[in-house]
């Protein structure tokens, strides 16, 4: 528990900065090594892990060409870059996984937390909840950009830093309490162990 608290204060912490950072010092070394940090180093590390070079040499370029081609001079362009393109990028990876012949994404998470043993009826709630998750990111890039186009920058910075692990972490609750209403023949598990699979999912580059 007290692991846990001293994680909790680091991701406040981080999110109350970055939020700070966003909005009083957006061009500042301090703010790009801060918020676009964490992303690089774990594209650095899903691409060593599996020997992408090509794939994290053009990511990084890519970053690259962003900055000096132009968007320094509007970094809050590039912020929403990150923040709305993240997201985005889920929500496809994640509706491309309900096509046909596929499994939904949360559905391989559920196997991988449940033993690879479920029935038709948890099968069938795992791709609605994929299909939940599929709207959730379309609602975060929508209002990432709503905000960013109509309301003052430190509204979508708050949105973005402060507003969006808090939602995320509302998401998680929401459907692990819905999950055994619904279905309480599920094995119960910590919802931490349901996090830590959804993290380590094909999605976050674990095959």
């Amino acid at each position: 528990m007290g692991r846990l608290a001293v994680v909790a204060l680091a991701v406040v912490g981080y999110a109350l900065l970055t939020h700070w950072l966003t909005v009083h010092a957006a061009g500042s070394a301090w703010a790009l090594l801060i918020v676009w940090g964490p992303l690089l180093l774990s594209l650095a590390g899903y691409a060593a892990a599996r020997r992408r070079w090509v794939m994290l040499s053009t990511t990084v370029a890519c970053l690259a060409l962003v900055a000096v081609a132009g968007s320094l001079s509007d970094l809050q362009r590039m912020y929403l870059l990150q923040h709305a393109g993240i997201h985005a990028v889920l929500g496809l990876v994640f509706g491309a996984t309900l096509r046909q012949g596929h499994l939904p994404m949360i559905t391989k998470v559920a196997l991988r937390v449940h033993g690879g043993h479920m029935s038709p009826a948890m099968h069938a709630y795992t791709r609605q909840v994929t299909v939940a998750w599929v709207a959730y990111f379309a609602v975060m890039v929508a209002v990432s950009l709503a905000l960013y186009a109509w309301a003052p920058w430190s509204w979508w910075s708050a949105f973005a830093n402060l507003v969006t692990p808090v939602a995320m972490v509302l998401m998680f609750i929401a459907e692990w309490r819905l999950r055994y209403w619904l279905h309480p023949d599920f094995e119960r598990v910590p919802i931490t162990t349901a996090m830590r699979a959804f993290r380590q999912s094909p999605a976050a580059g674990t095959p």
